[in-house]
């Protein structure tokens, strides 16, 4: 599942989503199943007041995109996420790495390797064991 538009400047699920739609997503995940349109604007509504249909709307967008998955049940639809958090971070992780690797070539591994030791230099040492298991699976 690739998304479109990664905004650089954002925080959180907000740099793959609008801040909308990552409320409904934080919402459908935390909740961990199936949930009405009236669940998530419920869920929503304890930070700020939505309109049902502006949370239909969105619902139905991410459905389109391919982020949520509908079904009707009895008079109303039940939604769910696609993918996990983790499952989408993880796919989202990996084609914006392949992209960057694509695009800049060992000038992105070599930020990468920079932004590992600023970041956490034990991430540094798990990229060694890494790169000498792939060496001995060649």
């Amino acid at each position: 599942m690739k998304l479109q538009n990664f905004k650089f400047h954002g925080n959180g699920l907000e740099r793959f989503f609008g801040p909308l739609e990552a409320r409904i997503m934080t919402a459908l995940w935390d909740a961990e199943g199936e949930l009405t349109i009236k669940d998530v604007q419920q869920a929503l509504n304890k930070d700020k007041e939505m309109s049902f249909n502006t949370v239909m709307t969105v619902m139905n967008r991410l459905v389109d995109k391919g982020i949520l998955s509908k079904k009707a049940v009895s008079k109303s639809h039940r939604y769910r996420p696609v993918l996990t958090r983790d499952e989408f971070l993880e796919a989202q992780s990996k084609e914006l790495t392949f992209e960057l690797v694509q695009e800049f070539g060992s000038r992105a591994v070599v930020h990468m390797v920079d932004a590992l030791e600023q970041v956490d230099p034990d991430l540094l040492d798990q990229l060694e064991r890494q790169l000498k298991q792939l060496k001995k699976e060649r």
